[in-house]
């Protein structure tokens, strides 16, 4: 017999995560880890370029960060300056350019995503290969949900 879910009962869980995520403050501890001084914004635009794995253009990095290009272009200004991304030329559009990571852009980037996956995999580290499994499926199937109801907000 399966139990129903109980809103009223998971959103203080919700809301503890958030909690925790905020008061630990792991972002930050995170991008102290990285070394160079960023803000949270541009430490995602590294992220997401890395966890890409290619060159992407501003529009598609805005689109996975859930925001308007016009952002993404300024931070990307801070982060060109730093020589921690760089324009480069779409090879199936001559004129059209991609951002792509600096070696200290990915190295960076990865120095991040260490830190935070490293704390992440050790809270679940006592959790069996299918519960850690299902949580991540259904993680993932939960905010994909969450987003399609608020979008339809919008």
């Amino acid at each position: 017999m399966s139990e129903a879910l109980d809103p009223v009962a998971v959103l203080p869980h919700l809301m503890q995560l958030g909690t925790v995520l905020n008061r630990s403050q792991l972002v930050e501890r995170a991008m102290d880890h990285v070394g160079i001084p960023l803000d949270r914004p541009a430490m995602t635009v590294l992220v997401t370029l890395r966890m890409a794995g290619q060159p992407l253009r501003v529009g598609e990095i805005a689109t996975r960060m859930q925001v308007v290009g016009p952002h993404v272009t300024r931070l990307l200004h801070d982060l060109e300056r730093a020589d921690l991304v760089r324009r480069v030329t779409d090879p199936n559009d001559q004129r059209a350019r991609l951002i792509e990571l600096t070696d200290s852009g990915a190295a960076a980037g990865g120095r991040y995503l260490e830190a935070i996956l490293g704390w992440f995999t050790s809270a679940v580290a006592d959790w069996s290969e299918e519960d850690r499994r299902t949580f991540g499926r259904l993680l993932s199937r939960f905010v994909d949900d969450l987003q399609a109801r608020v979008a339809e907000l919008d």
